[in-house]
This record gives C-alpha cells, sequence and structure tokens, in this order.
C-alpha cells in the first residue's frame, strides 16, 4: 500500500519550491518509491485543489509559519480526513500540542533528512490509520447508546399504556420490529413520533 501513496506536500505562500528543504523532501519522497502529485502553497485555493488532487496523505513542510499552513491544511481536509505529517524547524512545545490536536499525525522537528521520511511516513499512517479506527468505534457506541434510549422510551410509553412489564413491553417491541421488518430502534422511534404526535 505505503509504495503507492499519492502525496501533497505544502508549503508557505513565501518559500519557494526549489529551496534545499524542498528538494531534499522531494528526494527522500522519490527514493522511498512514493508518487508526489503536487508541491502547493498554502493559500486561499488550497481546499479546493486538494479536493482535485484526492491525495492519499499531506506533508506540511514549514520551516517557519508552521501554524499559518496547518490552519490551511485543516480547513481543506475538515470534510475528508488525512493523514498530515509535518516537517518543520519549530521546536515550540505549544506549536506541537497545537498541531497534533489539529490532527497532524507526526510532528518531526529538524529532520527532513531523506532516509528518514520513508520510516515517518508509515508511522504516521499506521498512526492516522488506527486513531480513524477508534473514531469509528467511538461513533458506533455513541449510536448503540442513543438507540437503547429511543428503546428504553418506548418500552416506558407501552408500559404506561398497557400497564404490562418491562419485559413484556421489550417483547411487544420485539414482535412489532419481526412483523414489519424493521430494526428494533426504528420501531421504537415511530412509536415515539406517533405518541408524539397524540400527545
Amino acid at each position: 500500500m505505503s509504495r503507492h501513496l499519492r502525496i501533497v506536500v505544502v508549503h508557505p505562500p513565501h518559500e519557494s519550491d526549489a529551496s534545499q528543504r524542498a528538494a531534499a523532501l522531494q528526494a527522500g519522497l522519490a527514493e522511498a518509491g512514493y508518487q508526489l502529485v503536487a508541491s502547493l502553497p498554502a493559500d486561499i485555493h488550497l481546499p479546493e485543489r486538494i479536493a482535485q488532487l484526492q491525495p492519499d496523505m499531506i506533508i506540511a513542510d514549514a520551516e517557519s509559519d508552521a501554524r499559518d499552513v496547518l490552519e490551511h491544511i485543516v480547513v481543506a481536509t475538515r470534510d475528508e480526513r488525512r493523514p498530515i505529517v509535518m516537517f518543520t524547524e519549530d521546536e515550540d512545545t505549544a506549536s506541537m500540542e497545537a498541531a497534533l490536536e489539529a490532527g497532524v499525525s507526526a510532528y518531526i522537528v529538524a529532520g527532513l533528512q531523506p532516509e528518514r521520511i520513508k520510516p515517518v511516513l508509515n508511522v504516521a499512517l499506521a498512526r492516522f490509520r488506527k486513531e480513524q479506527r477508534l473514531l469509528l468505534e467511538l461513533a458506533d457506541t455513541k449510536h448503540k447508546l442513543a438507540e437503547r434510549k429511543v428503546i428504553d422510551r418506548a418500552k416506558g410509553v407501552l408500559m404506561a399504556r398497557h400497564g404490562i412489564s418491562e419485559d413484556q413491553a421489550y417483547q411487544r417491541l420485539r414482535t412489532m420490529a419481526m412483523n414489519k421488518n424493521l430494526k428494533l430502534a426504528e420501531v421504537a422511534q415511530r412509536l415515539l413520533d406517533v405518541e408524539d404526535l397524540l400527545g
């Protein structure tokens, strides 16, 4: 997988693409077998360029202005998250913490040696994938919790309306779900919607 990564490098608008840093980065990417699809300035056009190019990973190369470059990248990847690796000379702990908080997978200070690029990108990719898995699990847990609350409320409505036990209310919901070929939570939500309509 890693050999076919399509990478976009983002640099501060005033930094030339022909700088020594840019050359070292491009050499390291080529050596590791990665495909550099574009090198872009961090400006207002960045979101649409990234949307067009659809890279697998973004590298922020910012000797200075790291925070400014990062802000542009965060806006550009807000709707579709991607691993972000930051190479910078900014050793400020606050900048590092802000970068990691904003979703940077790897924050590398003074480490732009071509031979280090491949292992850094591999670690960043692994970390990004793990975070994505955790976010999916969290979303799934929240969804299940919300469904359980809906089912509990619907059971309460049935218990109050028919003077039945919690277990009987649950069995009624299950039967209704099976008869209508719906999920338990969907039947519960419909029952609550009807209850709201009838006041």
